[in-house]
């Protein structure tokens, strides 16, 4: 009886070895493959709070969390399986999709670049149009084009991300890819709730009425986020255009 409990236990402990080198080689994998796919991250940051613009700021968080979870949508219930589908029944698909979207990438990119160097006024009254609208009509206008374009960016870091990882069984790429999809979409719109709100922050932070020297250098921190705020913002765009670009690029080089 003991001797039959102890090799129960020792089968148990075996089993728990093997399933913790799993885990761990799916975060390794996940690991790598997240950082093949950091130029789109990027890029889905540096698009995303333009969504927000024109709305209280009560409703910055809010709308922030729709296209999260619309993102979180996009990644698990449609591209994991279509791209798991791909791997397994037409893996010869796989770089024509990575080529296209990487040429994808490359045209936004070059869109950015040329509107940037040549502003027309076709955008330009935009937001005060819609501003005088339905507010909550808006809203879900604003969200729905935020989850389509996540959608296009999505499908190319899970391609990313299926054509990063070595040959396995589908469950481990499904749980690699689940993980990528699952940090990555914390990680761009955790970073994108904290860009849209830190004027805010600021702002308050600048109406500090405390008198002691700490009161002083948190109204001057205020003042500095509120005033480098905009320039971060524009910052920031040109540094997920320039990654549009690399990650299009590369794809393609490659």
């Amino acid at each position: 009886m003991s001797i039959g409990l102890i090799a129960l236990l020792d089968d148990i402990a075996g089993i728990a070895k093997v399933a913790a080198a799993s885990l761990d080689d799916v975060a390794a994998q996940a690991a790598k493959a997240g950082v093949k796919a950091a130029g789109v991250v990027i890029d889905d940051a540096a698009v995303t709070p333009r969504y927000v613009v024109g709305f209280a700021a009560e409703r910055e968080l809010p709308i922030v969390g729709r296209i999260a979870l619309g993102s979180l949508r996009n990644k698990l219930l449609f591209l994991l399986p279509a791209a798991l589908a791909l791997g397994a029944f037409a893996p010869w698909a796989i770089t024509p999709l990575l080529m296209l979207g990487g040429a994808y990438l490359c045209y936004e990119g070059a869109e950015k670049v040329y509107e940037a160097l040549f502003p027309h006024a076709g955008h330009a009254d935009d937001t005060p149009r819609d501003a005088a609208g339905d507010g909550r009509a808006m809203e879900d206008r604003k969200v729905s084009g935020a989850i389509k374009t996540d959608f296009i960016l999505s499908a190319e870091i899970m391609a990313i991300t299926l054509a990063a990882l070595p040959d396995g069984g589908v469950a481990t790429k499904a749980a690699v890819m689940a993980l990528v999809a699952v940090g990555i979409t914390a990680f761009v719109y955790g970073a994108v709730a904290l860009i849209v709100k830190a004027d805010d922050a600021g702002l308050a932070m600048a109406a500090s009425t405390s008198t002691s020297a700490f009161g002083s250098v948190t109204r001057a921190l205020g003042r500095g986020i509120v005033t480098g705020m905009p320039p971060f913002l524009a910052l920031l765009a040109i540094v997920g255009t320039a990654a549009m670009i690399w990650v299009g690029g590369g794809i393609l080089v490659h």
